[in-house]
């Protein structure tokens, strides 16, 4: 594979790249990735739907093809139901991060197991450090990664390119194949295709992360509405945020 090269890499390439790859397959782009960028890119799985999808095409690409996770500590038991299924299904290695066990107690110690509930600044804190301080361990040595995201998503994630700069996380690349595509391609894909995906999903659940903050949606509410319902505003959890916190 080739060896990444990231002084080569810069806003007018990555632009060019995108610019190129607006009307790719997410194959072609994750074939681009890999070539490009070998052992030094991953593929950052929450085993959403838009993930597992990532890893099937991944691993009919080339099986030793990076995947990691971040388990928070608070993950539904059908969250470990698909990675297990998706590990004995594919046959690959994936990558489990963990929030740093001091971080944790500390916070719990001064504002309780469900601080998240108090307020959208504790809950920002929380996501912090179960998921943001993770990522930034699993992003070092990296010169890319891949993520799920589609701009139907959310109205934070409209602008997403297939192939961008993440200035948040020290200006690797950011590579979204699906970010053009529908729910409705998404799940013709796991269909077709016999790919595990998380049963929470038959339950009305559109979003999933962690147990506390994750609930089935209501026949009209905007796909990230079971996301920190009790909140307003943004539905972002720190890992897709487009500024530091």
């Amino acid at each position: 594979m080739e060896k990444a090269n990231m002084s080569k890499i810069d806003e007018t390439e990555i632009a060019a790249v995108a610019e190129r790859f607006e009307k790719a397959t997410p194959q072609e782009v994750l074939e681009w990735a890999i070539h490009k960028f070998g052992s030094k890119v991953a593929l950052a799985s929450s085993f959403g739907a838009e993930d597992v999808v990532l890893i099937d095409m991944l691993a009919k690409i080339d099986k030793k093809a990076r995947v990691f996770s971040i388990d928070t500590g608070r993950l539904h038991q059908e969250t470990y139901n698909v990675i297990d299924a998706t590990r004995e299904k594919y046959g690959i290695s994936i990558e489990v991060h963990f929030p740093q066990a001091e971080q944790v107690e500390e916070i719990v110690k001064k504002h309780g197991t469900n601080l998240f509930y108090k307020n959208v600044e504790l809950r920002t804190v929380c996501c912090h450090i179960r998921k943001g301080e993770p990522l930034k361990r699993a992003l070092s040595g990296l010169d890319a990664w891949i993520t799920g995201l589609r701009r139907d998503q959310a109205s934070s994630r409209g602008s997403t390119k297939k192939v961008e700069i993440d200035h948040v996380n020290g200006n690797i690349v950011k590579i979204n194949p699906l970010a053009d595509w529908t729910s409705e391609q998404v799940w013709t894909y796991i269909r077709e295709n016999d790919v595990p995906y998380n049963k929470l999903f038959d339950q009305g659940y559109t979003s999933i992360g962690c147990a506390p903050c994750t609930r089935p949606i209501k026949p009209g509410e905007d796909p990230r509405a079971g996301r920190w319902w009790w909140e307003t505003g943004t539905k972002e959890c720190g890992l897709h945020w487009k500024f530091k916190v």
